[in-house]
C-alpha cells in the first residue's frame, strides 16, 4: 500500500494517547533504523518550526548535511521532511515506506499512529545525514520524538496549549515538556519566569548543562546579521536561537556568505500584497502577530479548534482587526460556530462568514493549519 493510502487509514488526533506505545515499538527496532545521526530536539508550544528551519539551514550552510523533521504540513505530506535545502521527493518517501514496513511486523505498523510511524519514516531517511532536527509533535517527555538519543535539546518559547494533555497550568505544561531535556540544553527567551524556574530545577536533577539563549554572547557580525534580517522580531528571536545552537555545537559559519535565510511557509508569510498568513493557533503566537502587525489595521480570517482560549486569542488580536471573517472548516475538532459568534460578541468583534478577497483591504489568516490548509484551497480558485 502506498503511503498516503497508509496514513489516511490512520487517525491524526486521538481522545487518549498510548504513551507506551512508541517507546516499545520503537526499542525493539531501533537498530535497524536510527544509526549515527545527530538528533537535535525541539520542544515548545510556538516557534519550533522556524527555529528548526533556520538551524538546519545554519548547519547546511556549514558543510553539514542535514534532515529537518516537523509537523503538521498545509498542503502535502512532503512539507515535514526537507532534507539540505529541499523537501522529500515522493519516489524517496515510497522507497522508505517500503523499507520500514519490512522492518515493522503487520501488528506493530496497524499499531502506530500517524505520527508515530512518520517519525520512525523520517529516522529511517534521516540515517544519510550529519545531522537530524527533529521537532516534537505534542508536549515532550512523551512524546514519540523523545525516545531518540539527543546531541541537545532546544526548548522554545513555552505557554498555556493542549491542557487536556499537558496539563492546566504553565509550571505542569513546561515540567511536561522540559523533562526531555538531555545532557545539554537551550533554552529561548520566555514569557512566563515559571519556565526557567522549573528549567533550572529539573536540569540540576538531571545533571544537564543549561543555556539560556539571552545570555549567549554571540559574535559582533552574527548580532549584526540578526539585526539586518527582514523576518519580524518574533522570528529574529528564533534566529538569535539557531545561532546559539550553532555555537553550542561548535560549529562555525562564514557571516559573510549568508544570505536571507528562509523562514518556513506559514510564519507570518505574504502570500500577497494584502494578504498575510500565520499557522498561529494560541495566545502566545497572537502577541507575536500583534506586535509585528502593531501599525496596521487587517481583516482577520479565522477559525479555532475548540480546546483553544478563543476568547483570550481574540482579545490578544483585536486592536489590530476591522472586522472578523469565519472560514468554514470542516472538522470535528473546530469550534461550534455558535459558539465562536458568541465569543466574538463578548470581546466585542464585529464578524461576517469569508466569502471572498477584497484587494482594497488587508488580511491576516490566523487559527491553525487547518484554516491555512482551508483558505489556501479557496484562494487557489
Amino acid at each position: 500500500m502506498k503511503l498516503n493510502n497508509f496514513l489516511e487509514n490512520k487517525p491524526l488526533f486521538y481522545d487518549v494517547i498510548d504513551y507506551d506505545r512508541f517507546p516499545r515499538i520503537f526499542n525493539s527496532i531501533k537498530d535497524k533504523v536510527q544509526t549515527s545521526t545527530k538528533v537535535i530536539h525541539l520542544v515548545g508550544t510556538n516557534g519550533k518550526g522556524s527555529t528548526g528551519r533556520f538551524l538546519a539551514q545554519l548547519l547546511n550552510l556549514a558543510g553539514k548535511s542535514v534532515t529537518h523533521y516537523s509537523s503538521p504540513h498545509i498542503l502535502k505530506f512532503n512539507e515535514r521532511i526537507w532534507i539540505n535545502g529541499n523537501d522529500i521527493s515522493d519516489q524517496e518517501l515510497e522507497k522508505y515506506h517500503k523499507q520500514l514496513q519490512n522492518i515493522l511486523t503487520p501488528e506493530q505498523s496497524d499499531e502506530l499512529s500517524y505520527f508515530e510511524y512518520t517519525t520512525l519514516l523520517c529516522a529511517m531517511i534521516s540515517n544519510s545525514s550529519e545531522f537530524l532536527i527533529l521537532e516534537a509533535g505534542l508536549g515532550g517527555v512523551s512524546d514519540a520524538t523523545n525516545a531518540f538519543k539527543k546531541e541537545l535539546s532546544i526548548f522554545t518559547p513555552i505557554a498555556l496549549d493542549h491542557q487536556s494533555f499537558l496539563g492546566d497550568t504553565i509550571e505542569e505544561i513546561a515540567t511536561s515538556k522540559l523533562e526531555s531535556m538531555s545532557d545539554v540544553a537551550l533554552i529561548s527567551k520566555q514569557t512566563s519566569k515559571i519556565v526557567e524556574i522549573v528549567a533550572t530545577n529539573i536540569a540540576t536533577s538531571f545533571h544537564t548543562k543549561l543555556y539560556f539563549s539571552e545570555n549567549i554572547t554571540l559574535s559582533k557580525e552574527e548580532e549584526n546579521y540578526i539585526k539586518r534580517s527582514s523576518h519580524p522580531e518574533y522570528l529574529k528571536e528564533n534566529l538569535r536561537v539557531a545561532f546559539c545552537a550553532m555555537n553550542l555545537l561548535n560549529i562555525e559559519i562564514s557571516i559573510e556568505n549568508i544570505k536571507e535565510l528562509d523562514v518556513m511557509f506559514g510564519r507570518l508569510s505574504k502570500i500577497s500584497k494584502n494578504i498575510y498568513l500565520d499557522v498561529g493557533h494560541n495566545e502566545l503566537a497572537a502577541q507575536a502577530i500583534v506586535k509585528s502587525l502593531s501599525n496596521k489595521k487587517v481583516i482577520l480570517i479565522f477559525n479555532s479548534f475548540a480546546d483553544k482560549p478563543i476568547e483570550n486569542i481574540l482579545q490578544t488580536l483585536k486592536p489590530i482587526i476591522k472586522h472578523l471573517e469565519i472560514i468554514d472548516i470542516d472538522d470535528k475538532r473546530i469550534v461550534k460556530k455558535e459558539i465562536l459568534m458568541r465569543c466574538l460578541k463578548k470581546v466585542g468583534i464585529d464578524f461576517k462568514v469569508f466569502t471572498k478577497i477584497d484587494t482594497h483591504e488587508n488580511y491576516l489568516v490566523f487559527g491553525s493549519f487547518s484554516v491555512a490548509e482551508k483558505f489556501l484551497e479557496l484562494y487557489k480558485r
